[in-house]
């Protein structure tokens, strides 16, 4: 070994960066371009893994993504089993190397089928970013095709990509927060619309109007938006058109 690492280009730089780009990327988006810039960029890399896990004694695999059907089978077949190299490198958060299939002792289980499957040599990375742990696991065709100096470019894909599935899923959650929010003040907006009109219809406070309101919304079965909506559209408590001149006969049960 000489020492000299992989180098990074300007243009491989720029695809990293932009994995951790929200807009542009979902979980399994983020997975799939880490596991294809690894292809692209590692050398001895003819196929990749990626997979989401839930950290913990015994990480859990969420989102699995494959740059190709043998390797999704792979992954299936280790899944299965909860046993093999990416079960061993997510609990152990410690990244494994092997040279040549043919000659691996330590999963005997795994490597028979990774042989029938073409692969020669494998290696894995794991990077965790809070609850989050990523694993990246690298394919080569022939003996000795992965070198270890390449397995830091494998890390930082592994960093950057765990990075970006993090960043996507606290993006989903305060944009679904944000849309909740709205939905309520809508709501909230459209109840009290509706209890200015019954206050207006019956000559009563706001109190006595929002209590009118549930009594018609409980008796009739009909979400209490729902029915403020249809006496603000003007179609009556039952939607049937009647407008405000059928509040007093809600009133009345009728």
């Amino acid at each position: 070994m000489d020492g000299v690492g992989p180098q990074i280009s300007s243009e491989l730089a720029v695809e990293i960066a932009r994995l951790g780009l929200i807009h542009e990327a979902s979980e399994t988006a983020a997975l799939r371009r880490v596991t294809e810039l690894a292809v692209r960029t590692v050398r001895g890399c003819a196929g990749a893994s990626g997979i989401r896990w839930t950290a913990g004694d015994d990480p859990e695999p969420r989102d699995v993504t494959s740059t190709h059907p043998d390797l999704s089978h792979l992954i299936d077949v280790q899944c299965a089993r909860r046993d093999g190299p990416v079960f061993d490198v997510a609990r152990s958060e410690t990244s494994i190397f092997c040279s040549d299939t043919l000659v691996e002792t330590r999963w005997p289980a795994f490597t028979p089928i990774a042989l029938q499957r073409g692969v020669r040599c494998f290696a894995t990375t794991v990077h965790r970013t809070g609850p989050i742990l990523m694993t990246l696991m690298m394919y080569g065709v022939v003996p000795g095709a992965l070198d270890r100096r390449e397995l830091g470019l494998g890390a930082l894909l592994a960093a950057q990509g765990g990075a970006a599935v993090s960043n996507t899923r606290h993006y989903e959650d305060a944009h679904r927060t944000a849309v909740q929010l709205q939905q309520a003040v809508e709501a909230r907006a459209v109840v009290d619309q509706a209890k200015g009109v019954l206050m207006h219809a019956m000559g009563c406070d706001a109190e006595t109007a929002f209590n009118e309101l549930k009594r018609i919304s409980q008796t009739r079965h009909v979400k209490l938006t729902a029915l403020a909506r249809r006496i603000v559209e003007g179609s009556g408590p039952d939607g049937d058109g009647t407008g405000r001149s059928g509040l007093a006969g809600a009133r009345n049960g009728r």
